[in-house]
């Protein structure tokens, strides 16, 4: 498997990722990711700012995700808590594992990915949001040793916000 930054020839196979995701959001019962986000303007946007990130293997995109390495204006108003750190930080959005990558821990993989990544830029802190109901990336969180910090509003709806200190 190759963790890699993603390229606009690969934005059909994110989309078909990214819609499998949402249906499966859907399915278990979550109202993450119902409202029309995220899109392919998402998809496009990651590109632009060279934030977007996959894992593949041999048969083509397993995982999907968004690596920010900068600010994200929602998290300077946390609510009922308090970061870890105050220093730099990279985001991690948009996770979404292709159908086929199931029971592989591909996100999982992902995260650790981005850890790696972020340490050798020199950055020892990863924060996450997500929403309340998302059951299986509120296991990853708590799998990777996320620490639950407080409350963002995000897209319109309060998260769940995590920070991971790194060593």
């Amino acid at each position: 498997m190759n963790f890699r930054k993603a390229t606009y020839q690969d934005v059909d196979e994110i989309w078909e990722i990214l819609q499998f995701a949402i249906q499966s959001r859907k399915n278990d019962g979550s109202e993450q990711w119902q409202n029309g986000y995220p899109n392919q303007a998402s998809i496009t946007e990651d590109l632009e700012t060279g934030s977007a990130y996959v894992i593949e293997d041999e048969h083509g995109i397993l995982a999907y995700g968004a690596a920010i390495f900068d600010v994200e204006p929602a998290y300077n108003d946390i609510q009922k808590g308090e970061w870890l750190t105050n220093g730099d930080y990279v985001v991690i959005h948009r996770v979404a594992a292709a159908e086929r990558s199931k029971g592989m821990g591909i996100a999982t993989r992902f995260f650790n990915e981005v850890e790696a990544l972020a340490k050798s830029k020199n950055i020892f802190s990863v924060k996450v949001d997500t929403n309340f109901d998302n059951l299986a990336m509120l296991r990853i969180m708590d799998k990777l040793g996320y620490q639950y910090c407080g409350e963002v509003f995000v897209g319109g709806g309060v998260r769940k916000a995590f920070e991971k200190v790194l060593s």
